[in-house]
């Protein structure tokens, strides 16, 4: 199968997720590029980065003309995760290979148990705690940086637990904070932009932007619970694969 089409179908598929769940689409990309287009774990963090960006702005702009995009909370959110972003994006290129796939698989084995153990309340007062959004927002900032996830598979969940926001209100919410941590963690990888294959990031990035489309149109018809298990259960097998490729 050609890299065309591979990058397209996988493009589609994480931008479908991400546009249903507000998240936990971005953090396929990384394995996509690995394992199936052949990119190395440090390019295939920051060629994410790329895709991510374009695919949640995208998925912004339409959660932001229903109104589910709560601005002061996300901004809130996001600034405390714009240093650590900043940070992590500096620090990849300097871990080896093993380290960063082998700490992508555990970040993504314990989002996929959240998902998996989460119960999405009815009900929320929609109260905004500071510092727990703080700790949260710097939290999910070095996670994108280090690893070249959005964070959205751990945002989502933070901001209904932690924050006290609807599911569609963190949805739309996690998407800017998605936006923001994204381009902070590209901001210190500018010199590795260079040298990636742009020919598949491209078409990569179109395929999920489009999907995420889709996927907010997904999300009005099918219950969130039924997409966020079947995700996790996806995410938590291809988690299980990477881990033992690292430690092999």
């Amino acid at each position: 199968m050609s890299a065309l089409i591979l990058a397209l179908a996988s493009g589609a598929v994480i931008g479908l997720a991400l546009g249903a769940l507000g998240g936990g689409g971005s953090v396929l990309a990384v394995p996509a590029l690995i394992y199936l287009l052949g990119f190395t774990p440090a390019a295939a963090g920051t060629a994410s980065l790329v895709i991510v960006v374009v695919t949640s702005a995208t998925a912004l702009s339409g959660h932001a003309r229903e109104g589910q995009v709560r601005w002061r909370t996300g901004l809130l959110f996001a600034a405390a995760g714009i240093g650590p972003a900043m940070l992590g994006g500096a620090v990849a290129g300097r871990l080896p290979e093993s380290v960063l796939t082998g700490a992508f698989a555990v970040v993504a084995g314990v989002a996929a148990v959240r998902m998996l153990r989460s119960r999405r309340p009815s009900e929320a007062t929609g109260r905004v705690r500071t510092g727990g959004a703080a700790a949260a927002g710097a939290g999910l900032g070095a996670v994108t940086g280090v690893l070249g996830v959005g964070g959205g598979f751990l945002a989502v969940p933070t901001l209904v637990g932690v924050l006290d926001l609807r599911m569609r209100a963190a949805v739309g919410t996690s998407l800017l904070v998605i936006t923001v941590n994204s381009l902070a963690a590209l901001a210190l990888r500018t010199g590795t932009l260079e040298g990636l294959d742009w020919a598949v990031i491209a078409p990569f990035a179109g395929a999920a932007a489009l999907g995420a489309w889709d996927g907010r149109r997904l999300a009005a018809k099918v219950s969130g619970q039924v997409l966020q298990r079947v995700f996790a259960l996806v995410l938590l097998a291809v988690a299980t694969c990477m881990l033992m490729g690292a430690l092999v």
